[in-house]
């Protein structure tokens, strides 16, 4: 942690500079927590919504932030999990299969005006929508976060081996996928 996330903390922690230092920590982590948020629900509006919840969440907890993993650790933990339990609340919500909810985010990524991605992007989102959620999680933190295993492990709090598994088993769908898809 430097300095700056250090003074960054404590501004939160201070009664005098919350609102301040909150309104840095939106403008510092907003966008990376964003898409973050999106790649796993897929959805425009959803992502915004669980992003405020995370926000909230922030807001009310920060004074607990016990400072043993880095700020960015701490809030993309609490994104990731607002982000599962939007969809396991989905899945409980719907009477829908694993593999519907798949279709039904692939469905929600087609519909998706906020998409612009050309055609190859848009099959490997599809690809990616198919992996099982935490898979889902660790191919986007690895390959478009571009996040060290080390820290995938703080956030996801996962051993390292098994975020390196899911991740090769992922990858090994990803381009089962596209082989077929391409067919």
């Amino acid at each position: 942690m430097d300095l700056k996330e250090k003074e960054l903390i404590a501004d939160l922690k201070s009664d005098r500079n919350r609102e301040k230092a909150f309104q840095q920590l939106v403008k510092t982590y907003q966008e990376r927590l964003y898409w973050h948020i999106r790649k796993i629900v897929m959805n425009h509006d959803d992502a915004d919504d669980i992003l405020q919840n995370v926000y909230i969440k922030v807001w009310n907890n920060v004074d607990g932030f016990r400072e043993d993993s880095s700020l960015f650790t701490w809030l993309f933990r609490i994104a990731t999990n607002e982000s599962l339990s939007h969809l396991q609340k989905q899945r409980r919500h719907s009477v829908v299969s694993m593999n519907e909810m798949g279709e039904f985010l692939a469905e929600s990524l087609e519909s998706d005006a906020y998409f612009d991605g050309n055609d190859m992007e848009r099959k490997l989102q599809m690809a990616i929508i198919q992996l099982p959620d935490k898979q889902r999680i660790v191919f986007n933190m690895k390959y478009f976060d571009e996040m060290k295993y080390e820290e995938m492990s703080q956030i996801l709090k996962t051993s390292v081996g098994a975020l390196k598994a899911s991740f090769h088993f992922a990858v090994k769908k990803i381009e089962e996928f596209i082989k077929e898809d391409l067919k």
